[in-house]
């Protein structure tokens, strides 16, 4: 990812405060001479009794999850964990603040999938349901254009071009 973002004009880089995404930051950060700035409305999904589980019992709690999201849309709440309504609402705080703080800039935000997916949910003005709709792969990028009395648009969504042939 480092590579890849080292030629484009990046004002700012924010990160989740969660280390894999502090650490691909730094990297990234290293090309620029910019600082990161830890974005704590950029952490993952709370998902409560389901961190921490077997993949095999992750995959049983997230198949209930899929059939819960369809029935419950924002008001699902992870037992133990965040409602996607304020797990929402957390996330696009901190990128309607991070757009007032560089209304002219180019910024990188490094999270995750679930956030990332929220994000993209909400500038295009879906239900919070549709997330699991969007497949965002790891290391991938996804390019949001955000101009002052527009609607965002989505110009780019999980590319991984640049991680080329393996």
């Amino acid at each position: 990812m480092a590579l890849a973002l080292r030629d484009v004009p990046l004002t700012a880089i924010y990160a989740s405060p969660m280390k894999r995404a502090v650490v691909t930051a730094e990297a990234i950060a290293k090309y620029h001479k910019l600082k990161i700035k830890q974005e704590h409305g950029l952490r993952e999904l709370h998902v409560g009794e389901l961190e921490g589980m077997s993949l095999e019992n992750f995959s049983k709690g997230f198949t209930q999850f899929l059939v819960d999201l369809q029935e419950q849309g924002e008001e699902l709440t992870f037992k133990g964990g965040e409602k996607l309504h304020d797990f929402r609402e957390r996330v696009w705080r901190s990128v309607e603040k991070i757009v007032k703080e560089n209304p002219d800039g180019c910024v990188a935000l490094v999270s995750h999938y679930f956030v990332t997916a929220t994000i993209v949910c909400t500038a295009l003005g879906l239900p919070i349901s549709h997330l699991v709709r969007i497949r965002i792969q790891p290391s991938s990028q996804t390019v949001l254009e955000f101009v002052a009395g527009c609607p965002a648009r989505l110009l780019l969504l999980s590319d991984i071009c640049h991680l080329g042939e393996k």
